[in-house]
């Protein structure tokens, strides 16, 4: 009987070509490109969560997949150790099919000793998961515009911090505004690019304080170079400001939070479309990657309907 064997098989080409795929997915991710469509995103920074019908609607219409929800602010008053403040109030249960990140927003005051609360900030935030049901939780986030004067002492609370959220299988990311990019970057697994307040609010002639293009410009210079992994935030808020005979007096929050006199002037700012789509290309120009995620600062239901939903849209795939 006659021995049929097999032809010799050819796999030059296709192992060129593999090595080609894997070559040119390499090359993208060391030049910071986009390797898919961007994680949408929201903040959720107010101090009671509800879960309405017209946030459900915008979950839904936009395919939001993660919520970044402030639980509560740590704060230095003179002469007393850091403590929480502001904790959220939950009036509603938090989506179920949406990822959560619990953020903890913390002062520069809190930064000027060594830090001593690590380890009660995280029972704190594992607490209020348990007692909200906010399950699956995998990373959670430290706002703090720390500075040079803080930064030793800040990245020791973040190295205290992530061994032991490390320990509990969770990342531990941290804000990173453009006045930091220039300083070391912390000791974490990622990072946030604050796009917003990038001007003085206390100036009436800032006509862009929240987020300014040409601002922008200068700080990101050396953003590809940047050693954390970045994701983005940009500002949905608007900012009314109170001046009297031309110098500035306040944030107005509520209707009457400030006496208002015939002779002053209020300024309301906020950022225009073609502002916020200006930034999000130079952010491609220089590195595309930070853009595989997109959060939006910050959600409530005036914000939410800013813009249109093709607005929406844009700015979620820029």
């Amino acid at each position: 009987m006659t021995k049929i064997t097999a032809p010799p098989q050819k796999h030059g080409p296709n192992i060129a070509f593999a090595l080609l795929v894997a070559l040119a997915l390499f090359l993208g991710a060391c030049s910071g490109t986009r390797q898919k469509p961007p994680v949408r995103s929201l903040y959720y920074w107010s101090t009671t969560f509800v879960n309405d019908s017209l946030k459900r609607q915008f979950y839904k219409a936009h395919n939001v997949q993660r919520l970044y929800i402030r639980y509560f602010d740590v704060v230095k008053k003179p002469n007393q150790e850091p403590l929480p403040n502001a904790t959220i109030t939950f009036n509603d249960s938090v989506p179920q099919d949406i990822e959560v990140i619990p953020t903890v927003f913390i002062t520069n005051e809190c930064m000027r000793q060594p830090p001593q609360f690590a380890e009660q900030l995280w029972q704190r935030i594992r607490q209020m998961n348990e007692t909200h049901g906010v399950k699956n939780v995998k990373e959670i986030q430290i706002d703090c515009d720390w500075s040079k004067q803080t930064q030793e002492v800040y990245f020791q609370f973040l190295r205290q911090l992530h061994q032991l959220l490390a320990k509990a299988g969770l990342k531990l990311s941290v804000t990173i505004r453009l006045h930091q990019l220039g300083m070391q970057a912390p000791p974490v697994d990622k990072g946030t690019l604050m796009l917003y307040n990038t001007g003085d609010f206390r100036q009436l002639s800032n006509q862009k304080p929240i987020l300014d293009p040409e601002v922008v410009r200068q700080y990101i210079g050396g953003l590809r170079s940047y050693s954390l992994p970045l994701n983005a935030a940009y500002p949905l808020f608007r900012v009314r400001a109170l001046f009297r005979s031309g110098k500035f007096v306040g944030i107005i929050h509520t209707k009457d939070e400030y006496p208002v006199l015939p002779t002053d002037s209020i300024a309301v700012r906020e950022t225009t479309l073609d502002d916020l789509q200006s930034v999000q290309q130079l952010i491609n120009k220089h590195r595309p990657d930070v853009h595989n995620e997109i959060i939006l600062y910050d959600i409530n239901n005036r914000n939410l309907t800013k813009y249109s939903s093709n607005d929406y849209e844009k700015i979620y795939n820029p």
